[in-house]
């Protein structure tokens, strides 16, 4: 029997190819056409980005990320490359970036995997934490690709590793430099989502934002729950990195429309706290391994900016873990444990 051939598709989201607004322009249609970011019906997704969205965010979306473009790119590309080229210097088997949205495509991905003979690939979402408009969407966008490719080919997806132990260690580990600079609040941000979406990813249809304590303790639901899985995050962070429970706070960011996200709002809190005329604010978000528009834009210059508006003192983003080492190992691991299942 031939022996098979293991490799390696790191997925993240995806950026635009510039900062030219038809460039953003294309990003977005293609982002928020995706039926898992916006779950409405077709004709009415079609509407809504098309005729509502389309003709007027891509603009200010292409002046937020002029702010951030770095000489190479998008720095979650950029940063995403990074991490793939340090994680080649570490295994034996071939390792390929894609992106969910734009470039590098998945389908090229998976054909340069297929080109090196591979036919038994993990993919490594590089999402630590489960929702259908990231992890989800970019496990099937895969798998719709890979079935179109090779239909004979193997494919293994590595579960989310919101509380991984490695991945803790790495958070907290990338985070000590900024943390030891002294802080007031340290503000835990996690990227927002409808609560629609926890609904619609709940199993049983029951449990999720049904009763007052569905995040709490052990429950099935819990494998397909955004929510539940970034307080394991936060809980197990602060945890280790030994943070007082009076000098941290929960919320989540980036929300879009008028329908409930999750609570509470980054923006919001941002705002309060520099009302309460804290000094010194540090925010982490967890949710995003490479820094990019959520982290460096909305959080470091328009979050710093509401703060200090508002009345706060100092506001500092806590870099991503971008290519810091113990998250390359927490990605070996991962390989090694794949290579390990023969």
């Amino acid at each position: 029997m031939e022996k098979t051939r293991k490799g390696i598709l790191l997925v993240n989201l995806g950026s635009p190819d510039s900062t030219k607004v038809s460039d953003v322009r294309k990003f977005l249609r293609e982002f928020l056409m995706d039926g898992r970011v916006l779950d409405t019906p077709w004709l009415i997704r079609f509407f809504i980005v098309h005729c509502l969205i389309l003709p007027f965010r891509p603009r200010a979306s292409a002046e937020a990320y002029q702010q951030i473009w770095t000489s190479e790119g998008s720095p979650l590309v950029v940063i995403s490359h990074q991490v793939a080229d340090l994680l080649r210097e570490k295994v034996r088997i071939p390792v390929k970036l894609a992106m969910r949205y734009q470039n590098p495509p998945v389908e090229e991905g998976i054909e340069a995997l297929l080109k090196d003979g591979v036919d038994d690939i993990l993919m490594i979402p590089l999402f630590p934490h489960y929702a259908m408009s990231s992890y989800e969407s970019a496990v099937e966008k895969v798998k719709d690709v890979l079935k179109q490719k090779a239909t004979g080919a193997t494919l293994t997806v590595q579960a989310p590793y919101y509380d991984r132990a490695d991945y803790i260690t790495a958070l907290v580990e990338s985070a000590r430099p900024s943390l030891e600079q002294g802080f007031d609040h340290l503000m835990i941000s996690f990227h927002g989502i409808p609560e629609r979406h926890l609904r619609k990813s709940d199993p049983t249809g029951e449990h999720c934002l049904q009763i007052s304590s569905c995040c709490e303790g052990e429950c099935p639901s819990h494998a397909t729950c955004y929510r539940a899985q970034c307080l394991k995050t936060a809980a197990a962070f602060v945890r280790e990195a030994n943070i007082p429970q009076d000098k941290y706070s929960v919320t989540f960011q980036s929300r879009l429309g008028r329908d409930p996200w999750l609570k509470p709002y980054t923006d919001l809190e941002i705002e309060r706290l520099g009302k309460e005329g804290v000094q010194s604010l540090k925010v982490i978000c967890p949710a995003f391994v490479s820094d990019c528009l959520e982290t460096l834009e909305e959080i470091d210059i328009r979050g710093r900016e509401s703060f200090q508006e508002s009345g706060g003192g100092d506001c500092s983003l806590v870099p991503c873990m971008n290519t810091h080492p113990q998250w390359i190992k927490v990605l070996q691991n991962m390989v090694d444990e794949f290579e390990g299942c023969d």
